[in-house]
Order: structure tokens, then sequence, then C-alpha cells
């Protein structure tokens, strides 16, 4: 195993070779200072804006990374991914940005406003099972058998360095973070971005942030093992379902999250609502979790610089009706 020190040493170096590879492709999104929310919460809050980000999420940055870091050889095969939003349209905007015939797979009931958008891109779509799951084990298999990459949302090391570009972005648009809060799903983006900061050196607390009706990674850390559990209906569909028995963020977020914190949905569709009413940020579910997160313990940090990744903006006309009505 290797050491902490050893092991935030190879984040940084792959983090900051990703920044360098993916800048032709992926936008440095601002770091916008908060004044009503600063107000509100007695800190000086910061939001590190990815929801507008190239295909609207921080997902471009990943699917970027992974894909410029494989054998053209490789490449040229396909690229095959499954996914009914945000990973999906990165991996398809990555795939046509270098040529690659891609391929992405979604379940039956997958929304056709969240198809097309990766349609859009020049993917071509598979319908294939029931729910996500169903979709993922075909994509792995038919990667498999034709010898076609298969681009994983958050278990593979390119993936998380391309997505803690975040954290290298972040160490050069603020001087000082006391508390930096993150929506946690597969937990790459929090892996990454977490790593990196620490590995330079910076003194910050990570918080991950979870919806209370799918905690997967936020009950396995706790239980010290990865677990199957259920995950409800929520708004942050894109933070929503299991986390691979294999992954590699969750050692990750075990060794780096510094503390945890769990929303219900009403909190999150207050937070979209903020979003756009005082910040003029239009915001998905993820977001909003972790918005709602900070808003939460803000009181812990008076006069403090608290920094909220606002992970994505894909949120359709349908959940906006329900948050906003």
């Amino acid at each position: 195993m290797p050491s902490p020190s050893d092991l935030l040493y190879r984040i940084r170096e792959d983090v900051e070779s990703a920044d360098l590879r993916i800048r032709p492709y992926v936008w440095e999104t601002p770091l916008a200072h908060a004044p009503s929310l600063s107000q509100a919460w007695g800190a000086e809050v910061y939001l590190k804006l990815e929801n507008t980000q190239v295909t609207g999420s921080f997902k471009a940055r990943g699917a970027m990374n992974r894909l410029l870091t494989t054998p053209v050889s490789q490449r040229a095969l396909g690229v095959l991914a499954a996914s009914t939003g945000n990973h999906g349209a990165a991996t398809a905007y990555a795939a046509k940005q270098l040529n690659i015939p891609c391929t992405v797979f979604v379940p039956n009931n997958a929304s056709e406003v969240k198809v097309a958008a990766i349609r859009s891109w020049g993917a071509s779509i598979e319908v294939y099972g029931d729910d996500g799951l169903d979709a993922e084990r075909e994509a792995r298999a038919q990667a498999d058998k034709g010898g076609l990459l298969y681009l994983s949302p958050y278990n593979d090391p390119q993936v998380v360095a391309g997505q803690g570009t975040v954290g290298a972005e972040l160490s050069r648009q603020i001087d000082r973070i006391d508390a930096l809060f993150i929506a946690i799903g597969g937990g790459g983006l929090a892996a990454g971005t977490a790593g990196y900061l620490k590995a330079v050196g910076r003194e910050v607390m990570v918080v991950g942030c979870s919806p209370a009706a799918s905690p997967v990674m936020h009950e396995s850390v706790k239980a010290g093992l990865l677990l199957k559990l259920p995950s409800a209906p929520t708004l942050s569909d894109g933070t929503a379902g299991g986390v691979e028995k294999d992954a590699i963020t969750f050692p990750l977020c075990r060794a780096l999250i510094d503390r945890w914190v769990l929303v219900e949905e009403k909190e999150i569709a207050a937070s979209m609502r903020i979003g756009l009413d005082e910040e003029h940020q239009l915001i998905e579910g993820s977001a909003g979790v972790a918005l709602a997160s900070a808003q939460k313990l803000a009181s812990e940090f008076p006069g403090g610089v608290i920094v909220v990744v606002l992970c994505g903006g894909n949120a359709g006309v349908e959940t906006l009706r329900r948050v906003l009505c």
C-alpha cells in the first residue's frame, strides 16, 4: 500500500499533467464571489461554476483526460459508456473532439431530452435494459467483446485526475479556502479535487455532500466497506445510485474527505431556487446538494472562506417545474 505522502504525490502529478493536457478542450471555469450568500451566511462565499463548463458539468474533464491518455490505436476502435446524463454527454463530447467512434448505452426509461443531448454530440445510442445498471453491464460486455474502451464515470485513475483539475484551478484562483463543499456520487470529483489541494499544502476542510435519499458513499465510508444500498428518487440524480465494488474512489474518499453531510430533498430544492433567485445560476440537483450542505454548516465558519463547487447545470424543464412551483 502506498503511504499517504506517496498517494498525494501521485495525485498531484497526475492532476497537473491532466490540467495541461485537457486545457485545449475544456474551460477554466470562474470562481465567483457570492455577495448575497456571503451576507446571509456571515462568511466569504465563492461558487466554482462548473455548471458553465462545456456540456454543462465537470464530467468533461475526466472523460477528456481518459481519452487523451488512451493510445491512438485503442482510440480508433471506439469508446463505450453507459449514462443517461452528464457522463454520457461528456464522453460523447470528448470523443467528438478526437474523432473517436462513441456509443452510449441508456436504459429504456431514459429521458428523451437527456438522450437527445448525448446524441447532439455525435454519439450513437443503444437502448438496453430497465435501469442504469443493466445498461452499464451491457456496455461493459460489449466493450470486452470488441476490445473497446469502456469509459467509467469515476472508477479510473485518469478520470479522477481529470476531475481533480477543478482543484488545480482553485489553487490558482484563491489563496485561502477554509471549507470546500463537493457533492459525492461515485467520488471522482471529490477525490481528485481534495487530493490535489491537500497535496499542494492547502489547509482546507473538505466536506462530502450527499442526498439523504441516496447516501451510498457516505454510508460506505462510515461502515468502512462498500455497501449495496437502495436509492430513493432524488433531485440529485447525478449523485444517485451504487458505487462499483472495486472503486478506486472509495479508499480515496475515506482518506481525503474530512466531513460528511446529508441533505433532504426540500433542502436541495430550496438551494436550487437560491441559485436562480440570488446568484442567477441555473444548477442541477447535485450542485444543489453542495449548496444546501454549505448553508447547513456555514455558521461553523464565521468570517471564513467557503467554496461551493456547483458541479453541473443540466436541470431539465420538468425538474425545474417541480422545484419552482
